[in-house]
Parts: structure tokens; C-alpha cells; sequence
């Protein structure tokens, strides 16, 4: 029975937290190494955006994560701000991933009432976009969306091959 399972666990095509990227899946990358962010799907680079990350480089998680949750004009918990306030930290979506073993509701890539702040590195951990971008991004990648934060000079092309979304 073990050695059932033990075969099963190495010739499954399933990756931790679902399958791997394919060629015509859609993917993101997020390069903490010059804030940019990049959307493929059908096998190529279809933007590239501006960014901000977190203070630290510790505070942006690295890694290979799943996109779970999507929210529209998300409420801000910390501080009690609702959604579609302009107050709102988080801007106008949130794209949640599972970093770190969260849920999605704590490490995002979302939209900022703060557009100066893109291309710092000033989060508290997620990944900044302008509202237009995440708006698009939102619109673009579905849930179960792999979703890479590397650190590294590499350029999206080589990343993108390396793991297997580009064709």
C-alpha cells in the first residue's frame, strides 16, 4: 500500500496546491528585483507592470503560490475602511494568493489609494499595483492562478521558460 501511494505521489501531475503551469495557462510572475510584474497567458508575455513591494525583502514571500481569492473594491480590516472608500489602502481589487500557508486574505497583489508609491519597495508584504493594472490583472487571471515571487536579474522571458509558462 505504500509503495501504491509513494508511486502515485511521484508520477502525479499534481504540483503542491494543484497542477503545473502549461504553456496557455495563465501565470504571473512578480520580480522583486526591479518591482515589475508580468502576466502570461497562451504561452506569452502579455504585460508587464510597474510595482511595489514589501520594506524588507523578507516581507514579500518568495515563492510559487495559487491565486484563491478575488475581491472587488475590497473592505480593509485593519483599519474598518470599506470597499470603494478612498481611503482604502488596498485600492479598487485584490488578487489573493496562498503564501506563507494563508488563505489569500493576507498576502495579495491589490490596487493602492497611493499611486506615487509604485516601484518602491514599501509594502508591508503585498504587491502594489495601479488601480487601472490590478484592474486588469483581476479581470485577466481566474482563480487557481499560479503566481511566482522570485528576487533576480533573470528577465521575465527566462523565468517564464524556466518554469514552464512561456512556449
Amino acid at each position: 500500500m505504500r509503495l501504491l501511494l509513494a508511486i502515485l505521489l511521484v508520477a502525479s501531475p499534481i504540483w503542491p496546491l494543484g497542477r503545473n503551469p502549461l504553456p496557455g495557462d495563465p501565470f504571473i510572475i512578480v520580480n522583486k528585483g526591479n518591482n515589475q510584474l508580468s502576466y502570461i497567458d497562451q504561452g506569452m508575455i502579455q504585460q508587464t507592470f510597474p510595482i511595489a513591494t514589501g520594506k524588507t525583502t523578507e516581507l514579500t514571500p518568495e515563492g510559487i503560490f495559487t491565486v484563491t481569492v478575488k475581491a472587488k473594491n475590497p473592505y480593509y480590516r485593519k483599519k474598518n475602511i470599506p470597499g470603494g472608500d478612498p481611503r482604502n489602502p488596498l485600492g479598487t481589487r485584490w488578487i489573493g494568493f496562498d503564501a506563507k500557508g494563508t488563505d489569500g486574505r493576507i498576502y495579495g497583489i491589490h490596487g493602492t489609494n497611493q499611486p506615487s508609491s509604485i516601484g518602491k519597495y514599501i509594502s508591508n508584504g503585498c504587491i502594489r499595483m495601479q488601480n487601472k493594472n490590478v484592474e486588469y490583472l483581476f479581470d485577466k487571471a481566474p482563480i487557481g492562478t499560479k503566481v511566482l515571487v522570485v528576487k533576480t536579474t533573470k528577465s521575465f522571458g527566462e523565468i517564464g521558460k524556466e518554469y514552464g509558462a512561456l512556449k
